[in-house]
């Protein structure tokens, strides 16, 4: 019968010397990690507590800029563009050129008024050198009123105009008249003159009209003179006359 092999390993045949470096090198590491404290644990407990509502309030935050984006949007090209208005505009012997002012009615639908030169007499009076007040009444059509001369009324909104006051509509209504008061906030065109409105319902004289853009109605005083087109024997410009 065989004597059976030991097996001999070479890992395992180390040297008192060298077991008594690897105890003291595993208890030093021991020493480095060693179990955290009372006081680091409760580091971490307040660290996990502001996390719970840091991070939540953080994705709130994100959704809120995600959904007010397109007003600030808004505002930026407003503001831009105001900017631009700006930069066309200088002085020139006390008076503004180039000017243009925006704002809305009170239905919310904006206007704009442009002059080639504005003088400012007070805190409320502007006197206009050709001003264009462009309006959008109802359904997103817009009228176009220009003259020689004009007087804003700012804090008011209205607008006076004077000499050869011009109005077209995008309907292709045409009015003129010497003189037309506007009041923008509520969307009113009137004249106490003599006007004449061409369109493709024919031509009208009248003593003067009263122009209600929220209302879509026109209104025309007597005693006046109507002469219809073939294709619109009973139409008028949205209105009536009388």
């Amino acid at each position: 019968m065989t004597k059976p092999v030991t097996p001999h390993r070479s890992d395992f045949a180390r040297s008192e010397e060298t077991t008594r470096q690897q105890r003291n090198q595993l208890a030093s590491n021991l020493k480095r990690h060693k179990a955290p404290n009372e006081a680091l644990l409760a580091r971490r407990r307040t660290l996990l507590r502001w996390a719970k509502w840091v991070l939540p309030g953080t994705a709130l935050l994100l959704l809120v800029s995600i959904a007010v984006w397109p007003e600030v949007d808004r505002l930026i090209h407003a503001g831009s563009a105001s900017l631009r208005d700006l930069t066309k505009i200088h002085v020139e012997n006390g008076s503004l050129v180039g000017a243009t002012y925006r704002s809305v009615d009170e239905h919310n639908r904006p206007f704009m008024i442009t002059a080639q030169s504005v003088h400012q007499i007070d805190q409320e009076r502007m006197d206009l050198v050709s001003p264009v007040a462009d309006i959008i009444n109802q359904g997103n059509n817009w009228i176009i009123v220009s003259s020689r001369k004009g007087v804003y009324m700012q804090h008011a909104n209205l607008l006076d105009l004077t000499g050869e006051v011009t109005l077209y509509r995008n309907d292709g209504l045409m009015i003129r008249s010497p003189v037309a008061d506007i009041n923008l906030k509520q969307g009113v065109i009137a004249s106490d003159m003599w006007v004449r409105a061409e369109g493709p319902f024919g031509v009208l004289d009248a003593k003067g009209f009263v122009l209600s853009q929220h209302d879509g109605i026109a209104q025309f005083r007597g005693p006046g003179r109507i002469i219809l087109n073939d294709d619109h024997k009973t139409d008028t410009p949205e209105g009536k006359s009388s």
